[in-house]
């Protein structure tokens, strides 16, 4: 039975109607409107949906958990029945459940698997305004789905903050708005005192709250780690007084990892160690609760932070921003925000999005303090500067990550472009970078995921299986033997943690062995047990998802690492500098180079596991050695000896050799002989690519022409002349200049006649003709003679000519079938200008008195009539026959 008491209810009629006219609806509500949980159950009974499941898809695991529970317990049932929910690793279906609330990554691998989406009438893509990669991907299959297959299935998207009018412009849907439950909030800024920590100014904005304001306290925090801390700084004690009740786990510890504690004691956060109690007058200590709210803790401590305390006490909440939006915390008065996220962001140092600190935008930050005013007014405090300005809208993720989990889709989806695939290309709200998506494709043509066309390979199809990213699933994959198979899922845990190393240098074996000695019951002293026990449940989970039955070795030499860390990293497999040995080719092309005390010194192969770029080369990070024997085994077609050219910019000229190589690494060069023609034109080509189009030899006369083209593909677009503008032209060279360097061996070979033959050669014979007679390059004058008219793109064309040859002229010259007047530089008898203009009958009618009364008496041997109109245009001192 649906409750009555929502905001969103007295519209829920309105969206039924709309869905019923109209496959799409953007739907746009407030926190606590209800459009999570009563949305669902009002298009239940809906004719059009014809008995079928309703999909909702909700960003995060905590919130998809909550809102199938709420909505279950409104039917008065468990969850699995009529609701159910399925997130990474947990599934709660059952055979009669018709809404299934499931987090992002699911809903990608339902349309990938079941395209028709059989027994599916409608998607719901809750919090839209988060932008998360999957659920743009998921928006953009589902609209192609829908287009393609499926014009019966509805699409609803909702979200508390977005932009509703673009998106329901971009969608072709109407746009439904609803009015939330909110009570007014005051706003204030509670600025950080002078070196004062996160943890400390949160702690005293805590104490604040609940010593001026009634009800739970929701704290925003950016992670589990400034959770940790400031759930340290509240508890000071070690028999748990201070602000409350300490939160203990199931091993009777405080759960609070030990590198995620203020690291110094007192003597850093003085505040954090007083043991006072942080409460109004009149509390006692025991009437306070802590609670932490975030995606990694156990459902049983999420629940208790999403219900009010049994015993009645008051809570401060300490949460990520899984709290801003879907899931509904009772009893909050007073929120206290820290302004950050952490939010995935692309690290090319490693080759994987992680997870920054990052300023929220101010759509969160107004979404956050609603909160407070959910069941009477609130108050929300701000901790940072209020002259601070935040972005308006949280940008896109799609902008902002690495992309080739998304490539690895769009290619099992049959696009290897996204202007070609099955029907027409798949629409996203935003497009995918053209450079991020090219670079990615390129990785995953390495990983061995995609073939030369970027079509999917079977190897491809089993990595988009795994669930991972594409780096890990092809270390996962592509190592065999039940050892090896273990040592990757250790290699993936230690790759996506924090370093559980304090001082560790840049060797991975270092780390992998101090989480062997972890698994022996023995921590080394400069490691961090907390971390290494998160690393070795991680190992855990992976050994589950990857099958892999075997432990992993107690002890390996460092080079077997590398041996499995190399699939994941094949574009970073490093061969050391013959001359410089801390200096290492790798195999994309680029240098990296050691540090100078590092680990890996001596070693002839590697493999590159972080980087640090820099302005030259690369820095090591995290590295292991490869055994040379297993990488020609492993990657055998990698290895190859052939000839190559290339440009000798110093000598330019070119280079013949036979080169061995390891991908785009060369192992050995040697002089070739004779140098191929084909090779000889490409490596020209190139030369021009980096040299720019100035390296050629340009006559004027060329340099011109092309400027007419330019502006005539301007003037008169409908000639379809094509584009010779600098970018056009190194865009295109393998296609107008490559033919032309057929024999050469130098770039001055190329002379100006055969490079006018090449830039002209994609226009036929009757369009060149056009050309002169649109634009000419000379036109003649009333004087009799030829002069030159000068193009520039972007400019009037320009006749500089002297005054006495325009006698008798009444209106400018024009060209480009008249719509063009040509700019006129008058010039004195001696070349000087006198006048610059478009409108030469005024220069007659107004300024030519002028001009003739000061010229005159300088040039007293030229003609300067009284009357130029009917004068005899001359280029001579005096009219021949006077």
């Amino acid at each position: 039975m649906l409750s009555p008491e929502f905001p969103i209810t007295p519209l829920l009629p309105d969206i039924a109607r709309s869905l019923s006219a109209h496959p799409r609806l953007v739907l746009e509500a407030p926190p606590g409107a209800g459009k999570t949980t009563q949305v669902p159950l009002a298009l239940l009974d809906q004719p059009w949906l014809e008995g079928r499941k309703i999909v909702m898809l909700e960003p995060r695991r905590v919130a998809a958990r909550a809102a199938a529970g709420f909505m279950a317990r409104q039917l008065d049932e468990a969850v699995g029945e009529t609701v159910g929910y399925r997130i990474r690793f947990e599934n709660k279906v059952g055979p009669r459940t018709r809404i299934e609330v499931v987090t992002e990554g699911i809903l990608t691998r339902m349309i990938q698997d079941d395209p028709m989406l059989e027994g599916i009438g409608a998607i719901l893509f809750d919090e839209f305004h988060e932008r998360h990669l999957s659920g743009d991907l998921g928006l953009a299959l589902a609209l192609d789905v829908q287009s393609q297959l499926r014009e019966d299935m509805r699409i609803v998207v909702m979200s508390a903050t977005l932009d509703g009018e673009k998106l329901a412009r971009f969608l072709d849907a109407p746009r439904l708005s609803s009015e939330g439950r909110s009570h007014p909030v005051e706003i204030a800024h509670f600025p950080a005192r002078r070196d004062e920590s996160l943890e400390v100014q949160t702690r005293r904005a805590i104490e604040h709250a609940l010593q001026t304001h009634p009800g739970d306290v929701l704290v925003f925090l950016p992670g589990q780690r400034e959770i940790a801390r400031v759930e340290a700084a509240l508890s000071p004690s070690p028999v748990g007084r201070g602000v409350g009740v300490k939160v203990w786990d199931e091993r009777g510890g405080s759960g609070i990892p030990d590198s995620a504690a203020p690291s110094s004691g007192a003597s850093r956060h003085p505040a954090s160690s007083t043991g006072q109690a942080l409460l109004p007058e009149g509390e006692r200590n025991n009437d306070i609760v802590v609670l932490p709210l975030h995606g990694e803790l156990p459902v049983e401590k999420q629940s208790e932070a999403l219900q009010p305390d049994p015993h009645s006490r008051r809570r401060v909440v300490l949460a990520t921003n899984v709290a801003e939006s879907s899931v509904t915390l009772p009893g909050v008065r007073a929120v206290i925000d820290s302004g950050l996220a952490r939010e995935p962001r692309y690290d090319p140092n490693s080759g994987f999005a992680r997870l920054d600190v990052v300023n929220i935008s101010q759509a969160s930050a107004d979404q956050r303090a609603g909160r407070a005013g959910r069941v009477a007014e609130g108050w929300a405090y701000r901790l940072w500067p209020q002259s601070q300005r935040l972005d308006p809208q949280r940008r896109p993720e799609i902008a902002l990550v690495e992309l080739a989990s998304l490539a690895l889709e769009l290619a099992a989806w049959g696009i290897t472009d996204l202007g070609s695939g099955p029907g027409q290309a798949l629409r996203f709200v935003d497009a995918p970078p053209p450079g991020a998506l090219s670079a990615a494709r390129d990785l995953l043509r390495r990983l061995g995921a995609l073939d030369g066309s970027n079509a999917i390979t079977p190897l491809g199809r089993r990595m988009l299986a795994l669930g991972t990213h594409p780096r890990l699933a092809a270390m996962l994959l592509s190592v065999s033997g039940q050892e090896d198979r273990a040592l990757a899922c250790d290699l993936a845990a230690l790759l996506e943690a924090r370093d559980p190393l304090r001082q560790g240098g840049d060797a991975l074996a270092a780390r992998w062995r101090a989480l062997a000695a972890f698994r022996n019951g023995r921590v080394p002293a400069e490691a961090n047990r907390s971390a290494l026990a998160a690393i070795d449940a991680a190992a855990r989970q992976w050994r589950r998802r990857a099958r892999v039955d075997a432990s992993p070795p107690s002890s390996v030499e460092a080079h077997r690492l590398g041996d499995v860390l190399m699939h994941a990293f094949p574009d970073r497999i490093g061969f050391q500098h013959p001359q410089d040995p801390r200096r290492y080719a790798l195999a994309n092309g680029r240098t990296a180079r050691l540090f100078d005390d590092s680990a890996l010194f001596g070693e002839p192969w590697i493999v590159v596991g972080e980087l640090r770029h820099e302005a030259r080369d690369a820095l090591i990070q995290r590295g292991a050695p490869v055994d040379e024997r297993r990488l020609r085994g492993d990657f055998a077609d990698r290895f190859v000896t052939e000839d190559s050219v290339r440009w000798d910019a110093g000598r330019r000229a070119l280079v013949a050799q036979r080169e061995s190589r390891f991908d785009q690494i060369v192992l050995d060069a040697r002089p070739a002989g004779r140098v191929d023609p084909a090779l000889a034109a490409a490596a020209l080509t190139q030369a021009v690519r980096e040299l720019g189009l100035s390296a050629l030899s340009w006559s004027e006369s060329l340099q011109q022409w092309r400027e007419r083209v330019r502006c005539l593909r301007e003037w008169m677009p409908e000639l379809g002349l094509p584009d010779l503008s600098d970018e056009a032209l190194l865009a295109t060279l393998d296609d107008w200049l490559r033919p032309a360097f057929a024999g050469k061996t130098r770039l001055d070979a190329l002379g100006e006649d055969e490079l006018a033959a090449a830039l002209k050669s994609s226009l036929d014979w009757s369009l060149r003709q056009r050309i002169d007679q649109l634009a000419p390059s000379r036109i003649i004058v009333p004087s009799g003679m030829e002069r030159r008219i000068e193009y520039a793109h972007g400019q009037s064309p320009v006749l500089a000519v002297k005054l006495q040859e325009l006698f008798g002229l009444a209106d400018t010259p024009r060209i480009a079938d008249g719509r063009i007047r040509v700019t006129l530089h008058l010039l004195s008898p001696g070349g000087r200008p006198l006048q610059v203009t478009q409108d030469l009958k005024g220069f007659w009618e107004r300024t030519y008195p002028e001009v003739k009364k000061e010229m005159k008496g300088r040039y007293p041997k030229h003609p300067w009539p009284d009357d130029p109109w009917s004068a005899q245009a001359t280029h001579r001192a005096k009219p021949r026959g006077t």
